[in-house]
Parts: C-alpha cells; sequence; structure tokens
C-alpha cells in the first residue's frame, strides 16, 4: 500500500483542472481498496453559482471524486497508466445517498473498495466522509475503453 501525491495523482487520471477531484491518495491496494483525499475549498469555480449565499458541492462532483479514485485503483490494479488513448467511463450508479452536505473547508475522504472486476466491467462500493461522518455513498460501475480517433469516440 502506498500513498501518492499531486504529481503521481496526475500520472494515473487523464483529468486536468478545473475536473481534478483527487488531491492525494492515501493508500492504495492493487485490486482491493483506495483511500483518496479531496480539499474542498471557496476557490473551486462550482460555488460560484452552487449556491453563492449557501456554497455546497454538488453531490454529482462528490460521485465524480469518488470515480476517480476508483479509476485510480483501476489503473493501478492492472499497473498503467492514463493517456490519450484510455478514457475511464461510468457505466451506472446505484444506490446513491447524500447524508450530509459538503461546504467549503471541508476535507472529502474518498474510500473505494474493488467489488468485481469482469473483463473491462469494474464495480466498486464508494464511500466520501466528512471526519467520521458519511458524507455520500454510491455502488459505482465503471469501464475502460480505448479511443478509436478516426471516430471520435
Amino acid at each position: 500500500m502506498s500513498g501518492m501525491d499531486i504529481k503521481e495523482v496526475l500520472q494515473y487520471l487523464p483529468h486536468r483542472y478545473p475536473f481534478v477531484m483527487i488531491d492525494r491518495v492515501l493508500e492504495c491496494e492493487a485490486g482491493k481498496r483506495i483511500t483518496a483525499l479531496k480539499n474542498v475549498t471557496i476557490n473551486e469555480p462550482f460555488f460560484q453559482g452552487h449556491f453563492p449565499r449557501h456554497p455546497i458541492m454538488p453531490g454529482v462532483l462528490i460521485i465524480e471524486a469518488l470515480a476517480q479514485a476508483a479509476a485510480i485503483l483501476s489503473f493501478r490494479t492492472m499497473n498503467h497508466r492514463a493517456d490519450d488513448r484510455l478514457v475511464y467511463y461510468f457505466v451506472g450508479i446505484d444506490n446513491a445517498r447524500f447524508k450530509r452536505p459538503v461546504i467549503p473547508g471541508d476535507t472529502l475522504t474518498l474510500e473505494v473498495t474493488l467489488k468485481r472486476h469482469v473483463r473491462n466491467m469494474w464495480m466498486f462500493d464508494a464511500t466520501a466522509r466528512v471526519g467520521d461522518v458519511t458524507a455520500t455513498q454510491a455502488e459505482l460501475m465503471c469501464t475502460i475503453r480505448t479511443v478509436d480517433d478516426a471516430k471520435g469516440e
């Protein structure tokens, strides 16, 4: 199990600012689980409109942060780094629950556990916490696909 700073995180994610939702990986056990951090600051671009007088991190972006942690776990499990040919897609999100608002100043601890990996399909249990309090839970299903530049897919 090893942690990763932001430089290494960016080697495993195809995302870039303003869409990188992982600041640091605390632990990553290939084929099993990952624990990552997202520091939520008032400088996040989405707070300008969601909601200016009562800033709350959108639930879909919390799910996105969990999916990015899952992507790092998948790539580490495959012993592969992100490149321009691979895209990590959501296939399904089940049983998503939002239990606590996430606000500026919070640190999200993202915990993702691999449930199953069959061919290109990856299934995960995912939880985002602020301190010891669960903010979001979901079951995620993702796939890794090769981009065909000729078709743009």
